[in-house]
């Protein structure tokens, strides 16, 4: 039986990945792979081991003992959604906190972090109908991805998007900051050293500040369908 493609959705912070990816791993029936989650992971071990983000050597160090024992794990919920577990812990709520995220931008511009989870997105995206959302999957850990995407919205957009989602989980938050922040947080991704954001030369640019999750999702799918048509799967 032929392999069925792995598909790779890079965008920048607050583009609607992880739902997008989500919905489009459900609708395909593919795996989906959170290397974003991974990265949270990381910077949350970090900071409950007491090592500073800045601390390259020490969050390399959690970062390959992490890998080295499988510490971190998905798990699929049925609904279409899953769990992201840490030695057995859940804890899919923490990492989705703002200071994670931005602690999983500074530890991923970490070369020896980089390298020590790269072959763990590799060995269980390995068999194909995966779908891998990030920063650099269509550029670096999958440059030879049937299916490649770079999804992406105004700052403005994507940081409207993240209040909103902060305000639903109760959270306090201003808009001013946050668009501050994504915007920071672009130019570091982006001119980080080690596997900067950029978008692949041949992936799909969609550009969803004015399109819904529904229009988004349907553009996707609709791709890797034709994809896996061409591949004979």
């Amino acid at each position: 039986m032929k392999r069925r493609p792995i598909v790779a959705i890079d965008g920048p912070a607050g583009a609607g990945k992880t739902t997008v990816s989500q919905r489009v791993a459900e609708e395909l029936g593919y795996v989906r792979l959170d290397t974003g989650a991974l990265y949270r992971c990381v910077a949350l071990a970090a900071a409950r081991r007491g090592v500073d983000w800045s601390d390259q050597d020490g969050v390399t160090q959690v970062a390959e003992d992490l890998a080295k024992r499988r510490a971190i794990r998905f798990q699929a919920l049925g609904d279409g959604n899953q769990k992201v577990l840490v030695d057995a812990e859940d804890v899919s709520v923490q990492i989705r906190d703002q200071a994670m995220g931005q602690g999983a931008s500074r530890v991923s511009a970490i070369p020896g972090v980089r390298a020590a989870l790269l072959d763990m997105q590799r060995v269980q995206a390995s068999e194909g109908g995966v779908v891998l959302e990030g920063r650099d999957i269509g550029t670096v850990v999958f440059p030879d991805a049937e299916a490649k995407f770079f999804l992406t919205a105004s700052p403005q957009v994507r940081a409207e998007r993240r209040y909103q989602e902060l305000q639903e989980r109760g959270q306090t938050a201003e808009l001013d900051e946050i668009v501050r922040e994504v915007k920071e947080r672009d130019s570091r991704d982006s001119q980080r050293p080690v596997a900067p954001l950029k978008q692949a030369d041949d992936a799909e640019l969609v550009d969803s500040s004015n399109l819904d999750i529904d229009a988004v999702v349907s553009r996707i799918v609709d791709r890797v369908r034709r994809i896996e048509a061409e591949l004979g799967v």
